[in-house]
């Protein structure tokens, strides 16, 4: 197949495909479910076939005004071409799991559409090589975003803080390409490389590096994450914040720090300092949430963390970690918002404190849950373990006076993220059955448990066998050569674990059956249990956490919006409205006087210069 209309047809036939169910009346049954697997499926095997294809630069003439012509400028490598596979694959298989997610939604239209066109737009922003088809595709997939967000029950207020907030942080990625031009003298994407040694290249490095961090989610940038997933559908925040923004966030500031500037050890402390930041503050707020939605998002705040920490360290392994976690937390944290769409689908609610012991009867939906809460907190052998170790190891070889606090911030980290899991972990699947969840009989259905086994297992195969991940396609995409400190071996580290399991097993097995064995009252440490199920709130324990001084003043001022950039700059918009109120108050005499000061001022300028 032409290597053109290969890429087109990654680009353009969800995209065209979404907007032909614009025209298709709602009354056809399973006409948009049909048209996205149909869309979505061509979609992903395209990607993979494109993937095996020999890398090439693809370059025609789109539109020619006399000396001014526009090229559409498309360019297959090793990195993006596996990216795709993700992005592609994330649509094809959340499309799956919609089928019976969204099934009785009344928004189930504009939702397949916006999510066909974001498919089609995130390749298109993969793909491209020039920044004008870049910005295109970038801001379609934003609009996409807030449209999707909208499809979901009282989503207003989040689908307006995102638009706000992903659209001012374009404007600021647009100043930054405006000046990277200005820099360069070209929009190839491929034909910049330039030092930051400057006023201008620094600002211009940081005006897309702010485009970058919002889109991927990072602090200061990352409120509209928590805002969006108030109302979101499930599947919504899996396929952007947790995955599909994520790549495209995360991919930009890759280039951009490696491929477009040549950054300094002074932006490297800085990349590293703002990632170490993220993965401590977000988890920490994580750890008080009681809406399962909210505690995901946080945890997708704080992971962006670890990849902007392993970017920063500029060193191969830190590199090499930086994008491997880029994509297992894709995996693992889009399942993770499948698993909570699973368990609201059944229950109606995500409240940690209204659920509770659906294990038994939500088997699949528990396995997936388990292991990619694992994956998530870096136990060993799944993936999530083996990019943080890479991480570590490159914040380490940077040997800055500051990286054992890197270094302790990102362990830190992962710690207190398995803490929060454990709090899910009892609180929805273990433990009495409560009210709303007694009433639970089974798991879902065929097309909700496909998407999440298939991203559990990619967990637990890309950490069992990571180095055929990491040389084959990793370390390839990325053109470095990685050594490693240590000794872990995933797969005996695998077998060691198995069998300690089946050890725990037996000895539970043997326990249980012995004569000598007795019950005695469960040990609940003080805590309160309410006597019509007998259940131990699952989240009352990490309620002290606020308590603990000074954390608790930071938590405090957190809730009141002084770290939301977004409410900061809507009350300095209030502030300058009132300003203009006051100065356009529709007196004729006013508006004189201003004209007559203004004249005086100008003469004055005039006069001086």
């Amino acid at each position: 197949m032409n290597m053109l209309y290969l890429s087109l047809s990654l680009i353009f036939i969800p995209i065209c495909t979404g907007i032909f169910l614009f025209i298709i009346p709602k009354k056809i049954k399973y006409i948009q479910e049909s048209l996205s697997f149909l869309a979505s499926l061509t979609a992903f095997l395209s990607s993979i076939y494109l993937f095996i294809q020999p890398k090439t630069e693809i370059n025609f003439l789109l539109l020619n005004f006399g000396e001014i012509t526009f090229n559409f400028n498309l360019l297959t490598t090793s990195l993006n071409t596996f990216l795709l596979l993700f992005v592609t694959g994330f649509g094809f298989f959340i499309t799956l799991y919609s089928f019976r997610y969204m099934l009785s939604s009344n928004s189930r239209k504009k939702y397949y559409i916006f999510m066909l066109i974001t498919i089609g737009s995130a390749s298109g922003v993969l793909l491209t090589n020039h920044f004008l088809l870049f910005l295109i595709f970038w801001e379609i997939v934003s609009a996409s975003l807030y449209f999707l967000i909208t499809t979901g029950k009282d989503s207003k207020d989040g689908a307006t803080k995102t638009f706000g907030m992903i659209g001012a942080s374009d404007g600021c990625l647009l100043i930054g390409i405006t000046l990277l031009w200005f820099l360069s003298g070209t929009l190839t994407i491929s034909d910049i490389n330039i030092p930051v040694n400057s006023a201008l290249s620094y600002t211009a490095y940081f005006f897309i590096l702010i485009g970058a961090l919002t889109k991927a989610g990072s602090m200061p940038f990352h409120t509209w994450i928590p805002a969006a997933s108030k109302g979101a559908p499930s599947t919504v925040m899996a396929l952007l914040p947790a995955s599909i923004d994520k790549l495209l966030g995360i991919y930009l500031l890759y280039i951009l720090s490696t491929k477009l500037f040549i950054i300094n050890e002074v932006l490297g402390i800085t990349l590293m300092s703002l990632g170490a930041i993220t993965i401590v503050f977000a988890v920490m707020m994580a750890l008080i949430q009681h809406d399962l939605p909210q505690l995901l998002s946080y945890h997708a705040v704080s992971q962006v963390g670890y990849m902007i920490l392993g970017i920063g360290t500029m060193t191969p392994i830190g590199l090499a970690g930086g994008i491997f976690h880029m994509l297992n937390n894709s995996i693992y944290k889009s399942c993770l918002f499948l698993c909570g769409g699973s368990v609201e689908h059944k229950t109606n609610t995500q409240d940690l404190e209204s659920l509770g012991g659906l294990a038994r009867t939500m088997p699949y939906t528990f396995f997936a849950f388990i292991i990619c809460m694992l994956s998530i907190s870096g136990v060993p052998p799944f993936n999530g373990f083996i990019s943080k170790w890479m991480i570590y190891q490159g914040v380490l070889e940077t040997r800055y006076v500051a990286s054992f606090f890197f270094l302790a911030a990102a362990m830190f980290g992962s710690a207190l993220t398995l803490a929060s899991f454990v709090k899910v972990l009892f609180s929805v699947f273990l433990g009495n059955k409560s009210k709303i969840t007694g009433s639970v009989k089974n798991d879902v259905g065929f097309f909700m448990k496909l998407p999440m086994i298939v991203f559990a297992l990619l967990c637990i195969v890309l950490g069992v066998f990571f180095n055929f991940c990491l040389t084959n396609f990793i370390y390839p995409a990325l053109n470095i050569n990685v050594t490693y400190s240590g000794v872990f071996n995933s797969i005996i580290a695998t077998g060691l674990i198995i069998a300690g399991l089946l050890l725990g097993l037996i000895i539970y097995k043997i326990g249980k059956t012995a004569k000598y064995s007795k019950k005695v009252p469960s040990f609940i440490g003080g805590e309160t249990i309410a006597e019509e199920t007998a259940r131990v709130p699952g989240s009352e324990f990490y309620n002290t956490i606020k308590s603990i001084s000074p954390i608790g003043n930071i938590y405090k001022k957190q809730e009141k919006g002084w770290f939301d950039l977004y409410k900061i700059f809507t009350k300095l918009g209030y502030g300058v409205t009132f300003v203009l109120k006051v100065l356009h108050n529709g007196f004729l005499p006013f508006y004189l006087a201003w004209t007559l000061l203004g004249t005086a001022v100008l003469i004055l300028l005039l006069y001086l210069f």
